[in-house]
């Protein structure tokens, strides 16, 4: 046995035992990482770029487009304009939003505060009036409501004077004009090969809405009571002067562009009912929106002053207290008639659309009086647009341009308005 034990030892300190852990291989992964593009290559590099590429809905085209102008120097001159001028527009959009907001919470807070003050001084005169005792507390009584309705005039009379809800629709009208240049814009880039006659005409109409719709109150505000209606104004007065081309422009193909004799006396007979109908109609409208709006500006604050005169003698004698209340009660109905019916925007309103028709009439007639055809509008586009803007298809326009057209040697004019927007 101890032969046996000697032995395996002797065997275990001669012998190496060799060991191996064999792991299964792993099965090769191909990872396939994104390139870098060259325009963020070029940036790591520390390359920048001086021109700004706004973001439009379709990234790609707007990438495409700016690559094609960049490769034409004087093409992105204009367009990058056109750019800076989108970018002004903006901003022009986001201010008059802003500010008709509030303006139109002006028209609420004042119009609120004025009647609560003017009911409680005639509250107070009521009270003074059934005090039977005199002395301090019917001074005080008669004091307050002296000065309530003082300061009840005041106001009413800085209110009249800016029409808090006039100014609101005019921002209003200038929010939406301001959109409808810059999808004008927009189109004029999408459609490529911008000129410098777009820039300067965009750069017009920008500083015409400018004028038309001023933002500051002090010095620039438009006046709300004028002698007479007169049409909003806001496009440029060089809109539809046309500038005379070269003999090789003029000398391009003779087609008609869409034009015939039947779409310009269409055209005309829309012009003729407009201007004799529809015009007509918003201007008579609009003058009565004027006088009332100047009358009930003046029979607010006159009723407020009297009821101040007549809370001074509330106590010594009843006719005193009879006209203060009388005189209080009515001023807070004119009021609330006045700017709560926002008569100062429904003047406006009538003004924007007699702008409106304004815009269209001078439009049209710049079209058709052009002789040239090929420095015309495209003709069928321009009849879609002018359907559009009075409400009506184009199948519906040319029947009412055939009725207009049947009742004009009877001297009457057709019985219904152009328009069925407005």
């Amino acid at each position: 046995m101890a032969s046996i034990t000697s032995t395996l030892l002797s065997s275990s300190s001669f012998s190496k035992v060799n060991a191996a852990i064999h792991l299964p291989k792993l099965p090769r992964v191909n990872v396939s990482m994104p390139k870098i593009p060259t325009t963020a290559r070029k940036l790591n590099e520390g390359l920048t770029f001086t021109d700004s590429v706004p973001l439009f809905e379709n990234n790609a085209t707007t990438i495409t487009q700016l690559h094609n102008d960049v490769s034409n120097p004087t093409t992105s001159v204009t367009t990058m304009q056109l750019y800076a001028i989108l970018e002004a527009v903006a901003d022009r959009v986001e201010m008059h939003k802003n500010i008709a907001e509030q303006r139109n919470n002006w028209n609420t807070l004042l119009l609120n505060n004025i009647n609560m003050i003017t009911l409680t001084a005639a509250t107070l005169a009521g009270v003074a009036a059934a005090t039977s005792g005199a002395g301090v507390t019917l001074l005080a009584l008669k004091l307050s409501s002296t000065l309530l309705f003082s300061a009840a005039t005041g106001m009413s009379l800085i209110m009249n004077k800016i029409q808090p809800s006039q100014l609101a629709e005019e921002q209003r009208n200038a929010t939406r004009l301001f959109k409808q240049l810059q999808t004008q814009i927009k189109t004029m880039i999408t459609l490529g090969n911008p000129t410098e006659e777009d820039v300067k005409g965009s750069m017009e109409k920008v500083l015409a809405l400018d004028r038309a719709y001023p933002l500051p109150l002090l010095g620039a505000m438009l006046d709300k009571f004028p002698s007479k209606f007169e049409p909003a104004v806001w496009w440029p007065s060089s809109q539809f002067q046309r500038k005379n081309k070269t003999l090789e422009e003029n000398a391009k193909s003779k087609r008609k562009n869409g034009w015939s004799e039947e779409l310009e006396m269409e055209l005309r007979e829309v012009v003729e009912v407009v201007k004799r109908k529809d015009f007509e109609d918003y201007e008579r409208l609009g003058n009565i929106a004027l006088k009332i709006n100047k009358s009930l500006a003046i029979a607010g604050p006159l009723l407020t002053g009297i009821a101040a005169i007549g809370s001074a003698f509330v106590g010594n004698d009843s006719l005193g207290a009879i006209v203060a209340l009388m005189a209080g009660s009515l001023a807070s109905a004119i009021n609330a008639f006045e700017h709560g019916g926002q008569v100062g925007m429904v003047f406006e309103m009538y003004r924007f659309c007699g702008g409106f028709f304004q815009l269209l009439e001078e439009t049209i007639e710049a079209e058709v009086e052009e002789k040239e055809f090929e420095r015309r509008q495209e003709g069928e586009l321009l009849e879609m647009k002018v359907a559009l803007l009075l409400g009506r298809s184009v199948s519906q326009l040319r029947e009412f341009a055939t009725k207009s057209a049947s009742c004009r040697p009877d001297g009457i004019l057709v019985d219904e308005f152009a328009s069925k927007l407005f």
